[in-house]
Order: C-alpha cells, then structure tokens, then sequence
C-alpha cells in the first residue's frame, strides 16, 4: 500500500487518540472548483511515497496501546477505497472494533452514488465514521459534534454510518 503520512498517535483529526494514515491520491477537486490551489493537503502530495503492508499497519495499530481509533485523510481516501477496504477487513478480522474514521472531500450525495457498493460495504462493518465535504475557504471553522474536532468550512460534516 502506498501512502504520504503516517502518525501512530494523532491528536488532531478525532476526539480519540488515533493512527493517522495519509493516502496517496487525490483528483485535486477542491483546487479544480476554485480555479485555483486551496487544497490544505497539497503540499502532501509532493511528499515522498512510503510503501508499507496493509498487514503491518494493522499490526502496528493493535500493538500501540495509545491509539484508540484510526483515521484516513491527507490527501483523498475514496480514491484509495480498494486499501482502505482492504485495512479494515484485517482490522476487523482481527476482532478490533475501534472507530474508523474516514475523511473525504466527496459529498455524502458523491459517496452515496458514486461509490455506492463501497459505501454498503463500508456500512456493514461497525464504528465507520464520514466526514463529508469539500475545503472551502475563508469560511469560519465550527465544531463537529461526532469528531470533536473542528472542522475547516461550513458544508464539512461527520457521519456515523455504522
């Protein structure tokens, strides 16, 4: 699995300590519906690649005795779903049940339709949260009462979808 980032125990993106795992890709359509650069992760995407197993990032999630969830973000997780699909069936196969938490620019209309045999697996599985919404800027920040975070522009929100 290809990734930009990687945090074992990220204080910032949940109201639980988690791992953060940065994806790789991202269509940049934050930028493309602003005409202009505005990504807040774009500098990820000149990172350089780290290439790590699905199987070593669950064990080395259930080996930390900190983390207490796992967050996908950095730069966009649905363009990435087969991995991401992939990690928390391990995660699950290993009787972990922790949240998971998904961020993504994609509407929930977006996620919904486009996405949609993803999304009804993703609802079988327990404890998978969306946050939903495209960067906007020079909005005001405001509290998101499922991630205990705030976030960034006033169309993001979270969703617990299982």
């Amino acid at each position: 699995m290809l990734i930009k980032n990687l945090i074992d125990e990220d204080f910032v993106n949940y109201k639980l300590p988690s791992m953060f795992i940065g994806c790789h890709s991202c269509s940049f359509k934050c930028d493309k519906l602003h005409g202009r650069q505005v990504c807040q992760n774009g500098a990820l995407a000149n990172s350089p690649d780290i290439e790590i197993s699905v199987e070593s990032l669950v064990e080395r999630y259930i080996d930390n005795n900190i983390s207490m969830a796992v967050v996908f973000g950095g730069l966009e997780p649905f363009d990435d779903i087969d991995n991401v699909m992939l990690f928390i069936e391990f995660l699950r196969n290993k009787n972990n049940n922790d949240d998971i938490i998904i961020y993504t620019g994609y509407t929930e209309e977006e996620i919904t339709s486009n996405y949609y045999n993803y999304y009804n697996l993703l609802k079988k599985y327990p404890n998978i949260i969306i946050k939903y919404g495209r960067y906007i800027p020079d909005q005001k920040p405001h509290m998101d009462s499922v991630l205990g975070v705030k976030l960034q522009s006033d169309n993001q929100y979270a969703k617990r979808i299982s």
